[in-house]
């Protein structure tokens, strides 16, 4: 598909990273979830729509009824929405929300897909620079397995997805080829990068509080206690293959750590 038949909904244009966009040969149009008579011109023509959960907690399910009412009016004919892993069971505080947006696409009547999307790779490899200067990673995921992948992974499942074929009324549950736990992750970091780190397993109380002594904001540390107490119990952890059936293989995590370390 060129890139002249696609339309990228933005807030800023002038931000960097739409103007990176906008010099592929992509359409920017100004839509914002929170600015509902910001959609219904974004969506003038749209035939297949990516929804994008938003950022800011809270508000992301009436962000994304504003999105899904506009798709509808606008005569979009398929949503995909980037949910989260497992999101009917998940026992994460983050899976609320994703559940309460998969309602609001059954209910609006307008032909949808789930990209239930696991964990980013990259999330970990934010963790780093502190754990390096801490000398350890620490966390609260016991032995639990993460199967995640690299942010660019799901973005290939999603445009395949919007570029071919039928996939409305389809769940996919995207994660990894492979798992690894903290512990594993700690030992490719020690490996890859020569700086020996362990990984240091906390409860989930302790955890919150070492992140927020580290200076993590409380609705960060929150999330990251949560999800690490979710990981425990096997909340990112998937063996379904539905990444892999969509793109190829997936991206080793120690490929990422690799690109992250620049060796």
């Amino acid at each position: 598909m060129p890139a002249s038949a696609i339309a990228a909904g933005v807030r800023d244009p002038a931000k960097d990273a739409a103007r990176a966009i906008g010099e592929k040969g992509v359409e920017l149009r100004i839509a914002d979830y929170s600015r509902p008579e910001t959609l219904a011109s974004a969506f003038a023509g749209v035939e297949r729509l990516l929804l994008i959960s938003g950022s800011e907690l809270g508000e992301r399910t009436a962000q994304h009824r504003n999105v899904i009412k506009a798709a509808k009016d606008a005569g979009v004919r398929l949503i995909a929405y980037t949910s989260i892993l497992h999101a009917n069971t998940s026992p994460l505080f983050l899976a609320a929300e994703h559940r309460e947006t998969e309602l609001a696409l059954k209910e609006s009547g307008v032909p949808f897909v789930l990209l239930r999307n696991g964990w980013y790779t990259e999330v970990y490899t934010w963790r780093l620079p502190l754990a390096l200067k801490q000398g350890e990673l620490i966390g609260a995921a016991g032995d639990g397995r993460i199967s995640s992948a690299a942010r660019a992974d799901y973005a290939r499942a999603a445009a395949a997805v919007l570029a071919s074929g039928d996939h409305a009324g389809r769940i996919y549950e995207l994660a990894g080829d492979t798992s690894f736990t903290l512990t594993d992750f700690a030992a490719a970091v020690s490996e890859i990068s020569g700086n020996a780190i362990d990984y240091r397993n906390m409860d989930a109380e302790e955890f919150r509080a070492a992140a927020l002594a580290a200076g993590v904001p409380d609705i960060f540390a929150k999330i990251l206690t949560d999800t690490d107490a979710g990981v425990a119990q096997g909340a990112l952890f998937d063996d379904g293959g539905d990444l892999a059936r969509l793109i190829g293989p997936t991206t080793p995590y120690r490929d990422t750590l690799v690109q992250f370390f620049g060796t």
